[in-house]
Formats: structure tokens, C-alpha cells, sequence
């Protein structure tokens, strides 16, 4: 009697988790496009209550409504998450994919804000779980295209991890040379923030809020912005040259 309970206790469990995996997983049915429609508005609702959060005129007048849409929101995708886990195929593969990680990153900011104050706001980072939105459209082929992208940036890893190194070594030393050349009447008040200035000097932002003022200290100026041309096309062609081996590997599959 026991083991006939057990047994379609382990049959109604397994259709449940075939039904919800349809419907939580798959988009070709109408109750599984119903559910991503629905999650994807919810995701869109729930990132502008987070941004409403941040602007204090809106926030003093609606403080309560809008910390608990926030906290609904919140146990509404972890009961989601809950649920993916359950009725996935593999909960492990599930767990460590793109997606998986996604979602349940979208999730964790607002806890942690009960311990530390303003990270709720890195809630944001639910705008990546609305990519779903390729699969719902038909536009899988977009999708594989990321993949591509994220499997070039893993095989391009190591080249950028050294081209990385030579950029942190050479503001560096830059830094510490413009430090000794103009001091701290010119504003470079220590090493650190020479480098500061080096890496913005570097990537050609410059902001202006330090500038040489020596001759010397203006030639190595200019060096450093020639020379940040030159970097931005390194990493470029290390990149494209793992995207076009990857998209060789692709078409001969």
C-alpha cells in the first residue's frame, strides 16, 4: 500500500515538474509565451521601481510603496528561481549557465541591503534577464551569437590578462615619473594619484583636473596620449582574431 502511494506520489511530482519546466522554460506553448511576456513586464517593472528608488524628490513621497514593490518583487523572482531549480533538467547545469547566474545575481543586491545600505540598487542588473526576450521573439540566432562572444573572451583570457598587466605597469611608472617631474604644486600630491591621472591620460578621457605643467612633464603628456591610441587597437585585434577562429569552428560544425 505504502510503496503504491510512493509511486504515483513519484509520478504526480514528475508530471508537475514536466509541466512547470514547459511552461518556466519553454516559449513555443501558450502558457510558456503567457509566462515570459509576464516575467519579462514584471523584470521592466521592477527595474524602474528600483530607479524611481534613486531620485530622493520621488523617494521621500513614496518611500513605503516603493521599498515594498521592491521587496515583492524580490520574493517573487526568488520563488522563480526557486522553481527553475526544482524543474530544470539539471539544477547544477541550470545553476552555473549565463542565465542561471543572471538570475540569481537579480536577486541577491536586495538582500544584501539589509546588511549593507544602497547595494539594493545593483537590482539593476535584472535588465539582463530581459535577453530572454531573443527567445520569445524567434531570434535564438542572437543568442548563440553572445555565446560566441563569451566563449572568444574566455580563449582570449589569458592575452588579456598580460596585455592588462603592461597597461597597470606602464601607468605606473608613468605616473611615478610625472609625480617627480611636477610634485605637488602642479596638484600630483602622491604616486596614486599620478596614476590616476596616467590611466585617464591613457584612455584619452582627461578630464582636466590635473594637467603637467613643465615642459618635460607635457612632452610626457603627449607620449602617453599617442601611446593610448595605440593600446585601444591591441586588445581590438586579439579580440577580432578569436571571434573569426570561433565563427570558422561554428560553420564547419
Amino acid at each position: 500500500m505504502f510503496d503504491m502511494i510512493k509511486i504515483m506520489t513519484n509520478k504526480q511530482n514528475i508530471s508537475i515538474k514536466k509541466t512547470l519546466n514547459t511552461i518556466i522554460f519553454k516559449s513555443d506553448t501558450h502558457l510558456g509565451l503567457l509566462f515570459d511576456i509576464l516575467l519579462i513586464a514584471t523584470i521592466l517593472i521592477s527595474i524602474l521601481v528600483v530607479l524611481l528608488e534613486s531620485i530622493d524628490s520621488i523617494n521621500f513621497v513614496y518611500k513605503t510603496p516603493l521599498k515594498i514593490a521592491e521587496l515583492t518583487f524580490t520574493g517573487l523572482f526568488s520563488i522563480e528561481y526557486l522553481l527553475r531549480l526544482y524543474c530544470a533538467k539539471s539544477a547544477k547545469n541550470y545553476a552555473k549557465s549565463f542565465f542561471g547566474i543572471v538570475d540569481l545575481l537579480s536577486i541577491l543586491p536586495t538582500f544584501i541591503g539589509f546588511i549593507l545600505t544602497g547595494t539594493h540598487y545593483l537590482s539593476v542588473i535584472r535588465i539582463l534577464r530581459v535577453l530572454r526576450i531573443f527567445r520569445l521573439l524567434k531570434l535564438v540566432q542572437y543568442v548563440s551569437e553572445i555565446e560566441i562572444i563569451i566563449q572568444t573572451l574566455k580563449n582570449s583570457s589569458k592575452k588579456i590578462i598580460v596585455f592588462l598587466f603592461m597597461v597597470v605597469s606602464i601607468v605606473t611608472i608613468l605616473g611615478s615619473f610625472i609625480y617627480i617631474i611636477e610634485g605637488e604644486k602642479s596638484g600630483f600630491t602622491n604616486i596614486p594619484i599620478s596614476i590616476y591621472w596616467a590611466i585617464v591620460t591613457l584612455t584619452t578621457v582627461g578630464y582636466g583636473d590635473l594637467s603637467p605643467q613643465t615642459p618635460l612633464g607635457k612632452i610626457i603628456a603627449s607620449m602617453i596620449m599617442i601611446l593610448g591610441y595605440c593600446i585601444i587597437a591591441v586588445p581590438t585585434g586579439l579580440v577580432s582574431i578569436d571571434i573569426a577562429e570561433s565563427l570558422k569552428k561554428n560553420k564547419k560544425n
